[in-house]
């Protein structure tokens, strides 16, 4: 068994953005490594009562879709401009048959919450991060990109325009999706003419269904999540199908989920499905090196830096997958997760 100690739990203590000695920082200012800090205030919509809240059962919440009130589109032609966007009543999308994204995958992704504080302010973390990101990813793809001051706008409006969906604090967070996608009609394997940036928005809760309680989870040594040269370090919409055959096949034999071995050499840590993982020995954390196969994920990011700030020495690096059996403890990070620790892992015949 991975033991979870105060080192986690005071890592997890720095990042929660609920903390009420929080420092409020412009939207779009300059992120110190004091990332437990870097928390962007939302300013008080006006649309609903400050004790209003949707009808929803917040001891329940579990991490799938509530429809809320409004998402936001933005649209951009060929001439690579985004438009003036605007805030809809949540809905379907119309796509032609023949759009890149349908038939081609030209598409991306990112995930960000909306916390709610014991004195009502509403809470965004990092959201030039998930910006910055966003461009790599498009640029990898060949797709237009919001600027980050309309991509920080966009998440903005639609976190005010849902504020009663926002969960009171500690019963959940609001999980905010924005997305890219080759919306233009193509039929030749080619970059789409149009793109479309959508925002949507669901309350959530744990995204295990274990909770809060440690994950088991089994490495996987038939299948991998990305290849070195492809599209495994952006947040390509492309890189999740391919996961979903081997994380049935693990929880059908009770894990979590699956954690992913590199291709070339199958021998080192690579991410679990939808997180990034640390290790912990003694004053040393170590994460896989994002080399172009692992996702630069913003929680792993923030949780380096605050390591960082306690005193901890991070490495990020190649982990030989035999490194597991020695670690004081594990851990997962990424958005829709947090940070869960992990209880136990197997590994062949070893758990």
């Amino acid at each position: 068994m991975i033991q979870t100690n105060s080192g986690l739990r005071s890592l997890v203590q720095s990042l929660r953005p609920i903390t009420s000695s929080l420092s409020e920082i412009a939207a779009y200012s300059c992120y110190t490594s004091q990332a437990a800090s870097a928390l962007q205030q939302v300013s008080r919509p006006n649309s609903y009562s400050e004790d209003e809240y949707a009808k929803v059962d917040w001891d329940n919440l579990g991490f799938g879709i509530t429809p809320v009130d409004y998402m936001y589109t933005m649209k951009c032609s060929s001439d690579g401009k985004f438009e003036q966007g605007q805030l809809a009543p949540y809905g379907n999308v119309d796509l032609s048959p023949s759009a890149a994204v349908l038939n081609y995958g030209q598409g991306l992704y990112e995930g960000t919450k909306a916390y709610r504080t014991e004195d009502g302010r509403l809470l965004l973390f990092r959201l030039d991060q998930n910006a910055t990101r966003m461009k790599m990813g498009a640029d990898r793809l060949c797709m237009a990109c919001p600027s980050s001051y309309q991509f920080i706008d966009a998440v903005k409006q639609t976190a005010l325009a849902n504020k009663r969906w926002i969960p009171p604090r500690g019963k959940g967070t609001l999980y905010i999706r924005p997305l890219l996608m080759g919306s233009g009609a193509v039929l030749g394997l080619a970059p789409a003419p149009e793109y479309t940036f959508l925002v949507y928005a669901s309350p959530v809760g744990n995204y295990f269904k274990e909770g809060l309680k440690p994950l088991n989870l089994c490495v996987e040594e038939e299948f991998h999540r990305a290849t070195r040269g492809g599209a495994g370090g952006v947040k390509s919409i492309t890189n999740y199908a391919p996961v979903l055959k081997a994380m049935a096949r693990a929880k059908s034999r009770g894990f979590s989920d699956v954690l992913y071995l590199d291709s070339a050499s199958k021998k080192n840590l690579e991410e679990v499905s939808s997180c990034n993982i640390f290790l912990v020995k003694g004053n040393i954390i170590s994460t896989p090196a994002t080399s172009g196969t692992i996702l630069q994920g913003v929680t792993r990011r923030s949780i380096i830096e605050i390591a960082l700030d306690h005193g901890y020495q991070v490495e990020e690096r190649a982990i030989p997958v035999d490194e597991l059996m020695d670690a004081d403890e594990v851990f997962c990070t990424g958005t829709a997760v947090g940070v869960a620790p992990v209880g136990s892992i197997t590994y062949q015949d070893r758990r």
